[in-house]
């Protein structure tokens, strides 16, 4: 699959006691335009799976390249992911990051077991584009998208 580009996005949300919460995943997609529903996939041994199995939002953020960086650190298991990383919380406390390309605000709509990861649904009620170009990863290396507009 390294073979396949694909996005990249930080996912967010916050448990119940506050505690932020967030992975890496370059699985993720648009389902449906009505009701508006995009999907993440997450390793059912991740840290933050019970986290966002609990979860009623998250956030996706569309990565740049120049937060490469910040996508290796959500991707690794026991790394301070929040430390220094420019998040800040939304009026409901999660995590969000202002420099992002696109930033969905996704309400819980359906989890969906998938073999050894789970498949995240998420119903997006706002969104947030800014002015960056999305990073793209392939074959293990993180890409600037070319001349698209």
């Amino acid at each position: 699959m390294a073979s396949f580009p694909s996005g990249v996005t930080i996912v967010t949300t916050a448990d119940d006691t506050g505690r932020w919460w967030g992975f890496t995943a370059s699985s993720f997609c648009s389902v449906s335009m009505n009701p508006p529903l995009v999907l993440v996939c997450l390793a059912t041994f991740a840290q933050c799976h019970p986290a966002f199995e609990a979860a009623r939002r998250f956030i996706v953020h569309v990565m740049p390249p120049e937060h490469a960086d910040l996508a290796v650190r959500f991707a690794t298991r026991g790394a301070d992911k929040f430390a220094d990383a420019g998040f800040r919380p939304d009026e409901r406390g999660l995590p969000v990051l202002d420099r992002a390309c696109v930033t969905l605000d996704c309400a819980a709509h359906a989890i969906q077991p998938a073999g050894d990861h789970s498949i995240l649904l998420g119903r997006v009620e706002r969104t947030q584009v800014g002015e960056d170009r999305p990073a793209v990863y392939f074959r293990r290396r993180f890409h600037l998208l070319g001349d698209a507009t």
